[in-house]
This record gives C-alpha cells, structure tokens and sequence, in this order.
C-alpha cells in the first residue's frame, strides 16, 4: 500500500516556538514511518516557511534553521496541486495528502494557518478556521458557552485604549482575587493572578505584551481539571486529569516544569462528578465546532459545580503531555493515537 504524505507544521512566529518545536519531535518521532511518509514544514520565529530536511534533534535543540538543510517553500493556493511549492532554485511542487499543524498560541492555533491550508484545499487534521479562532478568543467562546447554560466565571473585557478610571469603576462589580488574561494567548503567558487594586495596572501592563485585548475574570474556587477528545461524529474521551497546585495557578513555568504542582491522571474525583465533567466536555467541544482533536480546561468547585475555562484545540504533544496522557489511561498509547487522529481525515 502507497504511504500517505502527511505535512508535518512546527516552529512559529509565536510566543510558544519552543512549546511547538518540543511537541512535534515527539510527533515525528512517534509517527509510523511504515504507513506514513513525512514532511517536515518548518516556521521561523520571524514566519518564514521552510522544508526542512535535516536531523529530527536539531528541531528539539531549535537548531534546525541554522543546519542548512532548509528550502524556502510556500503552500499552493491552487487547490488542483493540494501541496507546497519549493520556491528555490527551480520550483517543485511536493503533493501532500493532510497537514498536521503542531503549532500552538499566535499565528498557529488561532485560526490564521488553518485558513491558508484551507485555501489549499488540502485536508486539515485539527479543528478547522472557524473554531480555532472561536476557541482562541477567551470573551467569545465563554459567552457562546455560558448561553448553552454552562457556568463560566464572570468577567470584564477592556483593550490598550480603555482608560484606567474606567477600568476600576467596572472592576467593583467582581470579586478579588481575579486573573488579568491576554484574550487571545496560550501557555498561560501574560496571565497575572492579582489579590487587590493596587496590582491590577501592572498585570494589565504585562497582558498587554501579548494582546491588544484584555479579559479580567473571577478566580473560581476548586480545582482546574482537563478532559481529552479526539472524534468527530463519534467522540473518544480520554480520563479526567487533575493539577494539583501547592501554590500560586497553573502558569507557563508550571506547566513545563511541574515544579510546584502535580497533575493526576485520572483524577482523584468520584466517578459520578468524572461522568458529568465528560458529559459537559462533550458539549462544549460541539457547541464550539471542534474538529478531530481537542483539550477542554474546566474548574470543579467543593460544591461540584464545573465551570469552563478554555479549550486548546492544538494541545502539548509530547508523551508526557496532559492529552496523550489522558488517552493512554483509556488504552490508547502515543502511537496509535497519532494513528488515530490522522485517519479521521485520509
């Protein structure tokens, strides 16, 4: 049988570069070789677009871009060539079958590559323009949520020109402690947890770095709790993970180091409360047009309310990862879950 030719995207003119080029090692190491035939496709901190056809270490150690073995190449919106053209030299269009985006936050997770790769017509594994924006955009998909009566915390929006009076004045409708959140970045960057007023215009100062947009939103009390999906019609869920924080949240530092928290998979709720957290993941997922794969953050209370807190709809993919490990408490190792997720679409 003829391999498939799956196109491989890493790297990023995102801040989470280094988050992407870790998770799609892990993918392309995994990936099998025998089934498929890959090719790597490249992004430079500064959104260049490269084949790369060097050493898989170099793009773990982010040297890949200096080795030398990069061809400038651009995706053909022509949807009669389905492929890239190598734009080098002499011109070469490499036919592909499906891309997978291992990209996450800006310029990768938010919708901007998924429609390029639209315009191409070739097949895209993972959710499609439409909900990838969606999911980025934390005001837009909590309020699309919270109208299909799911709890989300209550929040303010504000941007780089509301004024600072302003900003106080409407806060005094929430309740300290709050999180001061970049609308549209992941990895937890620019994310502040602020105890009173006299935090509050440094945290929106370092939002600011990351986003034009601002969402400053209640801390809710509990725990945060994550829940795997991969399907479409038919939907797959993995175990309910747990973070266990000692102190502080779940930021950027904490997730990749886990040096002061711990995640338990599954997690240490009763099966009844899990069942219902899978229900509510579930819902979530189709009522914010998910495609093939996602992550769904939400919190549980000491009442048992669950609260959603955000989806990413291209979660870390390392084997270690929170959504490969999810799926591996259901029977699903690293391997095939890649198996898994590129068949929804070839």
């Amino acid at each position: 049988m003829e391999k498939k030719k799956i196109g491989i995207l890493f790297g990023g003119n995102s801040p989470e570069y280094e988050v992407s080029l870790e998770s799609a090692y892990s993918v392309i190491t995994n990936i099998n070789k025998e089934k498929y035939d890959i090719t790597l496709i490249g992004i430079t901190r500064e959104g260049n677009w490269y084949k790369y056809e060097g050493q898989i270490e170099n793009i773990k150690n982010n040297t890949w871009e200096k080795e030398g073995k990069c061809t400038k190449i651009l995706i053909s919106t022509n949807t009669k060539d389905k492929g890239i053209i190598e734009i080098e030299n002499k011109t070469k269009l490499i036919k592909l079958d499906a891309i997978l985006p291992v990209l996450h936050g800006s310029n990768g997770e938010d919708g901007t590559v998924q429609g390029l790769i639209a315009l191409s017509g070739i097949p895209l594994i993972g959710c499609n323009t439409l909900s990838s924006s969606l999911c980025m955009d934390k005001h837009l998909s909590h309020k699309l949520v919270e109208s299909y009566g799911i709890k989300v915390a209550k929040s303010i929006v504000i941007n780089n020109k509301t004024n600072k009076n302003d900003t106080l004045e409407r806060l005094k409708k929430l309740k300290y402690p709050l999180f001061v959140k970049p609308m549209r970045a992941g990895s937890s960057f620019g994310i502040t947890k602020v105890e009173n007023e006299d935090e509050i215009q440094g945290a929106i100062e370092e939002a600011l770095k990351y986003d034009t947009e601002i969402i400053i939103e209640e801390n809710i009390e509990g725990i945060e709790i994550g829940c795997a999906i991969l399907g479409n019609e038919e939907l797959t869920v993995g175990e309910i993970d747990e973070i266990e924080l000692s102190k502080g949240f779940f930021n950027y530092t904490e997730k990749y180091t886990l040096k002061t928290s711990k995640i338990h998979v599954p997690a240490r709720i009763e099966k009844r409360t899990s069942d219902e957290a899978k229900e509510t993941a579930k819902k979530i997922y189709k009522i914010l047009k998910c495609k093939d794969f996602a992550r769904v953050d939400m919190f549980l209370t000491p009442k048992g309310d669950i609260y959603f807190n955000e989806i990413n709809t291209i979660p870390g993919f390392t084997s270690h990862s929170r959504y490969p490990s999810m799926m591996k408490q259901i029977g699903i190792d690293f391997k095939q879950l890649l198996d898994k997720l590129i068949s929804l679409e070839i």
